[in-house]
């Protein structure tokens, strides 16, 4: 609760109800990416009085303050990940719609000397590789 509150004053928030209970859900479930959705499900099974659209409000809020990111994954909803500030790439299930995280140092060598070779540096990017697990490939 004391990192929640520290949280949201670092970035200049009000330490709300709302805001504490969808901070603390995003802290239990580290690692996954929630819709809104999720979240507002999340606060119903704690009998939690708080609205979808507070729900949107609250994400959009730490969206603009950098406590969370966005992301608009192709054919789906948008989902919303802590920002830790530990940048790794995804993948995502084409057929389940898992979200998989990971990191490759290799990737990242890669994608330097590419924009190098063109006479630039990266100043940011995002990689997303859209996947079906080996057994239930199509045929080409």
């Amino acid at each position: 609760m004391e990192q929640e509150t520290k949280e949201l004053r670092r970035v200049g928030l009000k330490v709300t109800h709302p805001r504490m209970r969808i901070l603390q859900i995003f802290d239990e479930e580290e690692g996954n990416h929630l819709t809104a959705e999720d979240v507002y499900k999340k606060l119903l099974a704690h009998q939690e009085d708080i609205g979808l659209a507070t729900v949107y409000r609250v994400l959009t809020q730490f969206e603009a303050a950098g406590i969370i990111i966005k992301h608009n994954f192709e054919g789906g909803q948008a989902v919303y990940e802590l920002d830790r500030g530990r940048h790794h790439d995804h993948m995502i299930d084409v057929d389940s719609g898992k979200v998989i995280e990971f990191v490759s140092e290799e990737i990242e060598r890669l994608q330097r000397e590419i924009a190098a070779r063109h006479g630039y540096v990266i100043e940011d990017h995002s990689l997303v590789l859209y996947v079906r697990p080996k057994n239930h490939a199509r045929k080409a």
